[in-house]
């Protein structure tokens, strides 16, 4: 059995349908959700503002690349397209596997390309970070220690400031 942080955001079409849709596609593996948040662009910024939140997600059966290729699934209904000259621009839906933890509570650490873990940006972007503790206030990403002091460093605080909560935008594990 595996658990895992996924985080998920859209910035074109439907945003919210889109997120909405990666929760009912993980269907029964969806423990807890955060809120959602609406945040400005990162490493590209001009395209429009993302729909973020992040996911619990546990299977008695997967194994880190299940949750990649789940990943991708979800990305793929959604019709995502990757533009290779704009790797940070604009998309119907990106879900990233942050970070994936065995039966025992140890974290999974690969340096795969494919798929390294933790997420090798994961403690730079107050949008994976800032959801992450709306579920767990004592979150820890491996090799980088707590996520509410990752959020207190001068970069991060100013763009954890910079998401709004999006309240009137609920996702729920079971419709």
């Amino acid at each position: 059995m595996t658990r895992a942080i996924l985080s998920l955001g859209s910035n074109q079409g439907d945003r919210y349908a889109y997120l909405r849709d990666v929760i009912k596609q993980l269907d029964e593996r969806v423990v807890l959700v955060s809120g959602v948040y609406e945040t400005p662009p990162w490493g590209d910024p001009d395209q429009p503002a993302y729909l973020n939140a992040v996911v619990l997600v546990v299977d008695p059966v997967a194994g880190p690349a299940d949750w990649l290729e789940r990943a991708r699934a979800c990305e793929a209904a959604a019709g995502r397209v990757r533009d290779p000259e704009r790797r940070f621009g604009p998309r119907t839906l990106d879900v990233d596997v942050i970070t994936v933890w065995q039966e025992d509570g140890s974290p999974v650490l690969s340096d795969d390309p494919e798929l390294t873990l933790p997420h090798p940006r994961a403690q730079l972007r107050a949008f994976v970070l800032k959801p992450w503790l709306d579920l767990q206030p004592y979150a820890q990403l491996p090799g980088y220690g707590w996520v509410t002091d990752l959020l207190n460093t001068s970069q991060l605080a100013a763009e954890a400031a910079a998401l709004t909560p999006r309240p009137d935008l609920p996702l729920e594990s079971q419709e």
